[in-house]
Formats: structure tokens, sequence, C-alpha cells
């Protein structure tokens, strides 16, 4: 019998046996007053590996979910598969991060629908939709059912028969194999018989060729004696100009000698040149240092000499002074005598 189940959702078929229970425990739940409940619509989904599928359940009566505490949790691990709450999705279980959605267009009518992207054969089992909020706790199962429909069992009938198929199909390409080999070979042996055939004619017309090259070949023979003998008489000549040419590198040798000597005892000289140089030069540097310090000694022998100047200038005015000075003191004795005279 059809019926629309859930807040704005589309129609499902449930038997009335499935529902009927679920019926009496609202009746039960809700003596009078309008309990929350979570109903889910289909008790069990079913999906394909690799598909997406959404399980869906829905408040009862229709309420506003937005800002309720939604949770859907795995009953075989008890782990947390989507949580939501006031607007957030919050911690989930690592196998279901990024692969599961809940459909918020449809909270506000109270729907609690949830979307799980690719899923696995891992995936299978019992999920929990629980809901809290102001009026209290409520929750709902559904069971999610993925098959593989490759994983089938492979009998072993089928497993010989690939065996057999697959050595025949092997055998059959050797053969064919062995066959174009071997007519490849025929082909070549033919091949190399016809051009045996060729090269045979090819050898007489090398042989009379090479009788014709044998004969060209004494004929240069015979020139090439007459030449050598007339090098042999320019060879004499280049050995007189060699033992010329050894005699003069010789003297060569000899005046290199000499050269080399000459300018070593140059090089000798130039150094014991530098040398005098050097001492001269050194002897240069001394006297001028003496020079200086003969000026040195000079200028205060001179300033010593005006000193003794200065001296005996001074001394001779002090000379000069005391003999005024004993001029005086006779003239003055002189005078003091006279008036003693004439007393007497």
């Amino acid at each position: 019998m059809a019926f629309t189940s859930g807040c704005n959702h589309p129609r499902f078929t449930l038997p009335w046996r499935t529902l009927l229970p679920y019926l009496l425990a609202l009746h039960l739940l809700q003596p009078g007053s309008a309990q929350l409940t979570v109903v889910a619509p289909s008790l069990r989904v079913t999906a394909i590996v690799g598909q997406d599928v959404v399980l869906r359940c829905h408040l009862s009566p229709c309420k506003d979910a937005w800002s309720s505490d939604i949770r859907w949790i795995q009953l075989r691990s008890s782990g947390i598969v989507h949580h939501y709450q006031n607007g957030e999705d919050l911690e989930q279980m690592q196998e279901y991060k990024g692969r599961t959605e809940l459909l918020r267009d449809g909270l506000y009518d109270g729907n609690l629908d949830l979307r799980i992207t690719a899923v696995s054969s891992s995936d299978s089992g019992s999920y929990s939709c629980a809901v809290q909020d102001g009026d209290g706790y409520a929750d709902a199962v559904v069971d999610l059912e993925v098959s593989d429909p490759f994983s089938h069992i492979i009998h072993p009938w089928k497993v010989a028969l690939a065996v057999i198929v697959t050595l025949l199909v092997g055998s059959f390409v050797i053969n064919v194999f062995l066959y174009r080999k071997k007519a490849s070979q025929s082909r070549e042996l033919k091949r190399k018989d016809a051009m045996l055939g060729l090269s045979a004619e090819n050898l007489k017309e090398l042989a009379s060729k090479l009788n014709k090259n044998a004969d060209e070949v004494e004929d240069c023979n015979s020139e090439l004696k007459k030449d050598c003998e007339e090098m042999g008489s320019g060879v004499a000549d280049l050995k007189l100009l060699a033992a010329k040419l050894g005699r003069q590198t010789k003297e060569l040798e000899k005046q290199h000698s000499q050269f080399y000597r000459h300018f070593q005892h140059m090089d000798s000289r130039a150094v014991k040149q530098k040398k005098l140089v050097t001492k001269l030069e050194e002897h240069s540097e001394q006297m001028e240092r003496r020079n200086v310090k003969l000026e040195a000694a000079a200028v205060k022998v001179g300033q010593q000499a005006k000193e003794s100047e200065k001296q005996k200038s001074e001394l001779k005015e002090r000379h000069e002074e005391m003999a005024e000075q004993t001029e005086a003191v006779v003239v003055a004795t002189k005078e003091s005598e006279k008036p003693s005279e004439d007393l007497d």
C-alpha cells in the first residue's frame, strides 16, 4: 500500500505489518501529547559499491530541526558517522571524512537525511539517527546493505576451462610462429642459392680482371726498379750533403758553446759590478751620514767659538774697568799724599 512518509518526502511503499509496531510505540509514548519521535521511512536501504546513497529519517511531528543536535551513528562500531549541531558539522569517524553530508535544505521541515558518497562493502550495517533538543531525545535505525556485483565465486570448472583455452591458444600461436619461421628460412635459403649462382659468374669476371691487373703490376715493377736505380744515385748525393751538414752543425755547436761561455763571463762581471755599485752606494750613504754629523759638530764648534769670543769681549771690558779702577785708586792715593806733604 502506498503512502507519504516524512515531511515533504517522496512516496514510499511499505507493508502495514512493518509500520504497525512503530504506530503502537507512538501511541504508547504519546498519551495525548506531541512527544518528539524519529521515523525511518525505509528500514532497509540497498546500494552497489561506488554509488551514492541517502539514509532518510524525519521528525514526527514535523518541526524545524535546524538548531537540534543530530547524530548518525554506526551501530557496529558505535562511531559517529556524522554529527550536526546548531548549523555546524562536528567531528566524525576517519573513514567517513569528506564522504557524508547532512541535507540541510530539509532541516526546516524536520528531515534528517544523510548522504554517503562512494559507498563500499565495509559501509554495510545498521545506522542510528539520534536527535536531541529541548523537547527530549529520540532515535531510529536504518539498515544499509552494499553489494559488489564483481565479487562472485569462481567455480573450479571455469578455472580449468580457462586454463585449457589458454593452453590451446598458446599452442596454436606457437605452431603458427614455427610455420612462419620455417617458411622464412626456406625463402632465405632460396635467395642465398640465387646469390651464390650470381657470385660464381662474378668470380670468373674478377679472375680475368685480376690477371690483367697482374700484368699491369709487373710493368709497374719494372718502372719502379728503374726509378730505384735513379734514386740510388740521388741517395749518394744526399749522404754527401748530410756529411757536410753534420760538420757545419758541429762548428755551430762549438761557436754556440763559446758564445755561451762568453755570456756566462759577462753575466758574472755584471753581477760583480752590481755588487760594487751596491757597496759604493752604501759607502756614499755612510759618507753622507758622516758629513751630516760633521756639519752638526761644526755648527756646535761655531757656536762655542761665538760664545768664547763673547767671553773674551766681556773679559776685556772687565779688564778695562779694572784698569780704570786701579788708575782711579792710584790718583786718589796720590792726591791724598799731597796734603800730607804740604803739612810737613
